[in-house]
Formats: C-alpha cells, sequence, structure tokens
C-alpha cells in the first residue's frame, strides 16, 4: 500500500514537472510570438527622413556679360516630406513634401528701378556709385518630389542615402535692395520674377551630414525683362548641406 503511495506521488510530481515545463515553453514561444509581431509591425510602420533642413550657397548660372556675384548669398529651407516605401524591406521609397525656402542673391553691376512705375533693369559701373549693398530675394512655398534609396532599416539610425528628384516653387514674395553713395532703391513684390521655379534636387551622404544640391531649370526673372536689349535667363544653382529628422 505504501509502495502504491509512493508511486502515485512520484507520477503527480513529474506530471508538475512535465505541467511546469509546458508552461515555461508556452510563454516562451508567446513571447517569441510577440517579439515577431512587434518586429513585423514595427518594419510595416517604418519610415524615414521625413522632417528636413538645409542651408546652400546660392549661385546664378547664365549671367549676363558683365554681370558677377560679390559676397555669400545664402538660402535656407524647411519642410515635411512623406516618405511612402515601395519594396519589403522599405529602404527604397517615393517621397512627397511640402516646405518653404528663402534665398537671398547678391549681385554686382546691376541696377533694379523703378522709374515712372516702370521696373528697370540697368548695366552700371558699381565703383561708380560706391555700392554697399546689391541684392535680390525670394521666399517661395515648395513641393519636392523624390525618389529614395537607403541603407537603414527602423533600428539603424546612422546609414547611407541617395535621394533624387524635382522641386517645384511658388513665389510669394520677393525684394530688391540697393544702397549705394549716389542711389538707394528698395523695391518689393515686383512682377519681374517668375511666379513658378523648378529644378532637379539631389541629396546624398551619411548619417546627419548630407549634400544637396538644387539645379534650376527655369529662369528666375520673367521672360520679358530685358537687360542691355537682352532678356535675362539667369538660373540658381544651390549646393549646401541637408539634414533630416525622424
Amino acid at each position: 500500500m505504501r509502495a502504491y503511495h509512493n508511486l502515485k506521488k512520484y507520477r503527480y510530481q513529474h506530471i508538475k514537472s512535465y505541467l511546469l515545463l509546458i508552461f515555461i515553453l508556452i510563454g516562451f514561444l508567446g513571447f517569441s510570438q510577440n517579439e515577431n509581431i512587434d518586429a513585423s509591425k514595427l518594419y510595416k510602420d517604418y519610415r524615414e527622413d521625413q522632417f528636413y533642413a538645409s542651408v546652400t550657397y546660392n549661385i546664378l548660372n547664365e549671367k549676363p556679360n558683365g554681370v558677377s556675384q560679390s559676397g555669400f548669398s545664402s538660402g535656407f529651407h524647411f519642410g515635411f516630406i512623406r516618405d511612402m516605401p515601395i519594396n519589403e524591406k522599405r529602404n527604397v521609397s517615393i517621397g512627397l513634401g511640402l516646405g518653404v525656402s528663402t534665398n537671398s542673391y547678391n549681385q554686382k553691376n546691376v541696377l533694379i528701378e523703378e522709374i515712372n512705375k516702370t521696373i528697370s533693369f540697368s548695366k552700371i559701373d558699381e565703383s561708380d556709385y560706391n555700392v554697399s549693398k546689391n541684392k535680390f530675394a525670394t521666399y517661395l512655398v515648395e513641393v519636392p518630389l523624390e525618389i529614395r534609396w537607403r541603407t537603414s532599416n527602423p533600428e539603424d539610425y546612422n546609414f547611407w542615402r541617395i535621394y533624387t528628384g524635382f522641386k517645384i516653387g511658388y513665389l510669394l514674395y520677393n525684394t530688391t535692395t540697393f544702397k549705394s553713395d549716389l542711389a538707394n532703391e528698395k523695391l518689393s513684390n515686383i512682377d519681374s520674377f517668375n511666379k513658378i521655379q523648378y529644378g532637379l534636387t539631389l541629396s546624398a551622404g551619411y548619417s546627419t551630414w548630407n549634400f544637396h544640391v538644387y539645379y534650376g531649370l527655369n529662369s528666375i526673372f520673367d521672360n520679358d525683362i530685358a537687360f542691355e536689349g537682352e532678356s535675362i535667363d539667369m538660373k540658381s544653382l544651390k549646393i549646401g548641406l541637408m539634414f533630416y529628422v525622424l
């Protein structure tokens, strides 16, 4: 009888051990499954580089004869780009966004002035005027469209990226400033600028530091504006650094 009770107790202890082992395995499998679900969800929702800020050096391309640039012409650009991955790894995507841009261009030997309610572009020799400031500025709302490739994943924030695309901007406001010993002229929101400005873009780099370039495809000024009997076909080339967040 005692042997029977000992056998029963022995079997009961083994059953408890088996049940404990089963519960441990179930818990482990459940934890692993949750990890897989979380990782899967993480990849499913993963997007990258949706806020951007950029500082650029602005260059005037295709300047008329005798016109040059002086000083530092700067640009500041901020915005949001919706990242839309198009492959399973989510490292290739299309980006469509909205941003704002402010740009200044220092110029030399050009006088922009208003004469009898008409905007005039004249060629001058700045040494005759002792010019202290000669520049124009543009303020735009922009829509960037990008094709994006990167080496990132949801857990790695330092990666290589190459983003190329197209950007179109709508001119909200403009100013021109001329200061010298002989004349001062400040104009704002004149009709001499193209309302629509567009160009090609490229951003490439690693982690925080990214090279950025914008190559303007159309003229900054309206085609009807004449300078020395010819239309002004100056385009913008912007070279600088791009920073992405989230």
